[in-house]
């Protein structure tokens, strides 16, 4: 799904569903076993620090990984490219078909193909797996807290009904389903260390010297994590955020702050809302077995569950009777 969205942003195609070519789903389907991959790979490197350790660790075998998943991901790229390149130049009257996609727009605008490349993979990469992990642990929680499912599932009954789906203009009306969110967010976070920044100047922070031009790399998971600033801060608790809506309040560092806060960070709140919500106001959920769902941690630069989840679940009766009742 998340794939889908991306894609249509930038190219104008759907990928994956029923309706959609066998050869284009098989593409993609290449080109998302190549972005786990390049995900996998973007994880830090203890050699990229410490110099002396890639005479021990395989750093090589990493980076020719690295070399030869670039070169397959370059070719699908160049694809869509070409492909989008040659739709502008056909029309009936000759002209070039109006802008459409982010390809378009900066093919019009003259960027050349590396730089759009390079474009493409950053929506994808930050776009992407990062909403997929964020549903699947908001899920993996709920599976252990069905009390806090129920409710979720009332709040859109109450809200929704049962005749027609969440849809955009709902988000704001369903707290119960935002806390959740957020608090998936704040012991799970996507992108537990935030992109590197570089300080410009000398400065003092905490008593610690960071001279100019050193990398910082701000530990979102340990701060979400910190007993100093959330109670009981290890327990999913998600009623913590109720009355802390707006302002300054209340803010998570997972989308960064300031002028260099993460672009998607609406997109990235859609797309995961409104998915949870499906998942949860169609179907009754229960886990696999006795145990609680796994929730540990794996490894890479989205931090995904290290088992990825299984869980049952049925059509709830009240949805089925509506859809029948509409046909």
């Amino acid at each position: 799904m998340s794939f889908n969205i991306i894609m249509r942003m930038i190219s104008g195609k759907r990928c994956f569903g029923a309706t959609v070519d066998a050869g284009d789903t098989e593409v993609a389907r290449r080109f998302v076993e190549l972005m786990k991959e390049t995900l996998e790979l973007s994880g830090m490197d203890p050699g990229d620090f410490l110099r002396v350790l890639r005479r021990v660790v395989d750093f090589k075998g990493r980076e020719q990984r690295m070399v030869d998943v670039a070169k397959r991901s370059d070719v699908i790229l160049q694809g869509m490219i070409d492909e989008l390149r040659s739709r502008r130049k056909r029309s009936d009257n000759g002209r070039e078909v109006e802008s459409e996609t982010m390809i378009d727009s900066m093919l019009l605008e003259g960027y050349l193909d590396d730089i759009i490349k390079g474009q493409i993979l950053s929506m994808l990469s930050a776009g992407m797996d990062t909403s997929a992990v964020t549903i699947e642990w908001a899920m993996s929680l709920l599976l252990n807290h069905p009390d806090l499912m129920k409710k979720a599932q009332a709040e859109l009954d109450d809200v929704v009904g049962r005749d027609r789906l969440a849809n955009e203009a709902d988000i704001h009306k369903l707290p119960c389903l935002q806390n959740i969110i957020n608090e998936a967010l704040r012991l799970f976070p996507p992108a537990p260390l935030l992109l590197p920044h570089e300080s410009t100047e000398d400065c003092m922070i905490s008593g610690f010297n960071v001279p100019r031009g050193t990398m910082i790399l701000v530990n979102a998971w340990a701060i979400q994590r910190d007993a100093k600033v959330w109670d009981d801060p290890t327990s999913f608790i998600p009623k913590r955020y109720e009355g802390l809506e707006d302002d300054h309040a209340y803010r998570l560092l997972l989308f960064g702050m300031g002028r260099r806060s993460c672009p998607g960070a609406g997109l990235a709140n859609r797309m995961v809302s409104l998915a949870l919500a499906a998942l949860i106001q169609c179907f009754e959920w229960e886990p696999i077995g006795e145990e609680p769902v796994d929730l540990s941690e794996g490894t890479g630069v989205t931090m995904p569950k290290r088992e990825p989840l299984e869980a049952l679940c049925k059509v709830r009766e009240c949805m089925i009777a509506n859809v029948l009742t509409r046909l």
